[in-house]
């Protein structure tokens, strides 16, 4: 068996975490999960987006949660943060908030694109292509996200090769790195595989980063199957935080303590404190008002209240 040396883990939940939660949070809050998961060694972490209000309200003040954060934190600890961007317009917002990241979103099927952003695929390129070549003139990375890669809540399972034609199209558009989404989390780890070496066929695998959902409890053994096969970029949210309003039944992102802990007993590398990550976790689920949504962050903090140590 071999796997990567070192996971690069891609912070989800100030961004995609969060945008589906009824409750605005203050500024402030969000503001100190960034700080506390920059504590924690998480390195890349997604800010927040740059969306229409009305479509995604928890992302209405992500410009000013940008200008508050502490950047002499941010700079000492080389965090790289990244934005959401649907056009010109919020690149535009992007550029004046300072963020060198920025991401683009596409979708795997017709209709969850028309659902989730009210266009075809074809017309999600073709808004994202100015945005994305101003971007990358000025000297800003871009990232690509692909949604619903092993299944859509409206179509079904989608065809490997569907989403490695889309891949192939944001790479040529200049996106660095494609994210591999799924949205549903009905992916099992065969068919998580049988994915990777579809869009893997056109392009070096370490341009892949994987975004699971736990929808079906799947998401750990699915990370591990695309491990095995040279991924080293995984998506991960903190207490498990996620959903999707355009996808009924989809539950949170794979819980980002879940994926250390997991990597820690391997052996692999991430760079983060599993403890001061589960503390992150406990602090944002506090403010939601509920437990973490990670088995791993719950495991801690019981051990913390009984003294007692890991097996």
């Amino acid at each position: 068996m071999t796997l990567p040396a070192r996971v690069r883990i891609v912070e989800v939940s100030p961004r995609d975490g969060l945008q589906n939660e009824s409750t605005i949070l203050p500024v402030e809050t969000k503001v100190a999960l960034i700080e506390l998961l920059a504590k924690a060694g998480v390195r890349d972490i997604e800010a927040g987006s740059f969306v229409s209000a009305k479509r995604a309200p928890q992302m209405a003040a992500t410009a000013e949660v940008l200008a508050k954060l502490d950047q002499k934190l941010l700079s000492r600890s080389s965090v790289r943060l990244s934005v959401l961007i649907p056009n010109l317009q919020g690149l535009d917002c992007a550029l004046a908030s300072g963020v060198k990241d920025v991401a683009v979103f596409a979708a795997a099927s017709e209709t969850f694109s028309q659902k989730n952003i009210n266009c075809s695929i074809a017309e999600s390129l073709a808004r994202f292509a100015p945005a994305v070549e101003k971007a990358l003139s000025a000297g800003i990375r871009v990232r690509g996200y692909i949604s619903c890669v092993l299944g859509c809540p409206y179509e079904g399972e989608i065809a490997p090769g569907e989403v490695a034609s889309l891949a192939r199209d944001l790479t040529a558009m200049g996106c660095h790195e494609i994210s591999l989404g799924d949205t549903i989390g009905a992916g099992t780890p065969l068919r998580a595989k049988r994915l990777i070496e579809a869009v893997a066929r056109d392009g070096p695998i370490d341009r892949l980063a994987v975004h699971f959902h736990d929808t079906y409890g799947q998401a750990l053994a699915n990370i591990f199957a695309c491990l095995e096969l040279g991924i080293s970029v995984v998506d991960a949210s903190v207490a498990g935080l996620g959903g999707c309003p355009y996808a009924p039944g989809a539950t949170g992102n794979v819980a980002t303590e879940d994926v250390v802990y997991m990597l820690d007993g391997m052996g692999v590398e991430t760079g983060i404190d599993l403890a001061a990550l589960a503390e992150a976790g406990e602090f944002i689920s506090g403010r939601l008002g509920r437990r973490s949504g990670s088995r791993a962050s719950r495991a801690i903090a019981a051990q913390r209240r009984t003294g007692s140590q890991k097996m």
